[in-house]
């Protein structure tokens, strides 16, 4: 972290506090800042200096402000305000806690299809959201999904994504990481929302396989493939992938846009019926009268919910889909092979047509995947078996690279020590202004004979099942608790947590989730509360406080709460609202008119003995008693 960058102590709008830098993207960079008026922590995105004058990119910005302000998920980073403050353009965001998914999966390696599932259900509903307000991400990819502790996953980064209306091709855009792009992205085609859901089955066929459907020299390889090649089925990769879960991930990679899920809420649908049934298959035949996959093959193997979008592009005669016996995979294989002589030659006249368009993204961005960079070069040394605290120490290495730390254990190295490095000794690597990113594994010495297994996710009672198991007596104790983001009878965190050393009769906690709490709560007293406070109490409680009105009182000070409805103390549903009525403060009237200017009787006047001298006269306004 760079905490001598010039934001870093500065105030937005006397309001939000930079604390530190936390990240950089393409088009901006990411701080953790303080809001003062709130006392919360936030993350502000701001738009890099290089680019503050370049007036596409202010406006790209501006797209990506108006994109994800209209979006309110709990599978979505949230955004809190779009604001300017002198030249300086920023969005102030949710402060996320947690990893990205790209992460978790460098680590964990191959997912648990339970797992796997879990994560893909909250990113379909996070897309599914947002493609019903007209946004495509165009950037789906495990390092903008984050994982939070309790398990859930938010979406973040929407740094190139569009309103609908806004759309544009590939040699006017740049676009996300190539291994996850549509087929329709590779070739500048037009992108729709099932673009996402390619780029979502790309992130489901990694999570279920730790592989990548396409790899490849450059990105222009890349792109190519997912124009033209078929990647390994996953159940190839990976035998334990529930047959049903693999058509899904398929079904989501279809380059043919007519034959991939026509919308997130389809693919949601199915992933819930194979939740609630593992051994389902989805297995579908539909006529192919194109000839795109040869003469001899007369039907393709789709999921279910490719039918009714097919249905609609066939020929009169045959728009009936038609079911035959299944094939194997070796058929299956056969019968969508793309190698025929007809659609390389489109391939290559699409590819041909793209990369002459497209000479200013592959200058920017591709260059250095396929122009060798004439400059200095340096060679990765060896850090494997240094100490990770020397490493930091020295100067020369910390000008150079940026070191990622993750920690392992090692039977064979003390805790501390790197016992692996995500780029290998000797490798020549251009020498640029940027600091070269590097992963350093550390290890955590010798791993304890028994250790916490990761339950997070799972259901309790297969938990408890594979404690009871285990050479060592444990007692487990079970806690429920209402959870609104984790599934009933799934775990959301143990005590200790995964990874901790288990000893005999160690006490072991299960907390787990019993779905959202539905019940009537009672509504708390926000009476003379300010606005802000009677909001937060509110939502602590799990009620929606909305403004009703203000009205004028002589008592209460301005921006206090006069009344509110329901009461206090009255029984409500779960995140139901609460009105409220707000002061505006006292009611300011005009000075009454001055009294008459005729002389009042007087005690000492000899025509009136007496009578008593009237009190002067004042335009001092006495408000009326509440």
């Amino acid at each position: 972290m760079d905490n001598n960058d010039k934001y870093v102590g500065q105030f937005l709008d006397n309001r939000y506090e930079i604390i530190e830098k936390i990240g950089s993207g393409g088009m901006a960079v990411v701080y953790k800042a303080r809001c003062h008026r709130l006392n919360r922590l936030v993350a502000i995105k701001i738009l890099k200096d290089e680019l503050s004058g370049d007036a596409d990119f202010r406006r790209r910005f501006r797209s990506e402000s108006q994109a994800v302000a209209m979006l309110s998920h709990p599978n979505i980073v949230a955004v809190y305000d779009v604001s300017r403050s002198g030249n300086i353009e920023y969005i102030v965001m949710e402060l996320i806690e947690g990893i990205t998914l790209k992460q978790y999966i460098n680590r964990k390696g191959l997912l648990n299809w339970k797992e796997a599932l879990h994560f893909a259900t909250q990113v379909a509903k996070a897309l599914s959201h947002a493609h019903s307000r007209g946004i495509i991400h165009r950037d789906i990819k495990p390092h903008n999904i984050m994982i939070l502790k309790d398990g859930s996953v938010k979406v973040a980064d929407f740094g190139i994504a569009r309103l609908q209306s806004m759309q544009n091709t590939l040699t006017q855009e740049a676009l996300g990481s190539v291994h996850y792009i549509s087929p329709e992205q590779a070739k500048g085609g037009h992108v729709d929302t099932r673009s996402d859901i390619y780029s979502m089955g790309v992130v489901l066929y990694e999570m279920l396989t730790s592989h990548l459907p396409f790899e490849g020299d450059s990105a222009v390889s890349v792109a190519i493939q997912h124009i033209s090649a078929i990647p390994l089925m996953p159940r190839d990769i990976n035998p334990d992938i529930p047959i049903g879960l693999e058509a899904i991930t398929m079904h989501a990679m279809e380059p043919d846009l007519n034959l991939r899920y026509a919308s997130a809420d389809d693919m949601l649908v199915d992933l819930e019926e194979f939740r609630k049934n593992p051994a389902i298959n989805f297995t579908y035949y539909v006529n192919d009268t194109s000839g795109r996959y040869g003469t001899d093959q007369a039907t393709r193997q789709v999921p279910s919910g490719a039918i009714a979008k097919v249905e609609n592009t066939l020929p009169k005669p045959v728009r009936t889909p038609v079911r035959k016996a299944e094939m194997t995979k070796e058929e299956y294989r056969r019968s969508s092979k793309r190698a025929s002589k007809t659609s390389t030659l489109i391939a290559v006249f699409l590819i041909i047509a793209f990369l002459a368009g497209a000479v200013i993204f592959i200058t920017n961005v591709l260059k250095p995947f396929i122009v060798p960079t004439e400059g200095e070069t340096i060679t990765v040394p060896k850090f494997i078996g240094r100490k990770y605290s020397d490493i930091l120490e020295n100067e020369e290495w910390i000008n150079t690279y940026n070191f990622t730390p993750e920690e392992d254990y090692s039977d064979d190295a003390a805790a501390g020590i790197v016992i692996d490095q995500s780029k290998p000794q000797n490798r020549q690597i251009e020498k640029t202004e940027k600091l070269i990113e590097i992963t350093l594994t550390v290890s955590k010495g010798p791993k304890p004979a028994y250790t916490m297994p990761d339950f997070i996710n799972e259901d309790y009672r297969n938990a408890e099942i594979e404690l009871k198991q285990m050479p060592i007596k444990l007692e487990i104790i079970k806690e429920d608790v209402f959870n609104d983001r984790v599934t009933a009878d799934c775990i959301i965190e143990t005590r200790p947590p995964a990874g901790d050393e288990l000893v005999e009769d160690q006490p072991v906690y299960l907390i787990y989730s019993k779905g959202p709490e539905n019940r009537d709560n009672p509504v708390p007293s926000v009476l003379g509360l300010s606005l802000e406070s009677a909001k937060r109490k509110l939502e602590d409680m799990k009620f929606v406080a909305i403004i009703e009105r203000s009205d004028n009182d002589p008592i209460v000070p301005e921006g206090y709460i006069i009344s509110q409805n329901p009461p206090a103390n009255e029984m409500a549903p779960y995140k139901s609202a609460v009105y409220l009525v707000v002061s505006a403060g006292p009611l300011i009237e005009s000075p009454s008119p001055s009294p008459s200017e005729s002389p009042s009787p007087s005690t000492t006047d000899p025509e009136f003995p007496g009578v008593s001298e009237s009190p002067p006269v004042t335009d001092t306004i006495v408000p009326p008693a509440p």
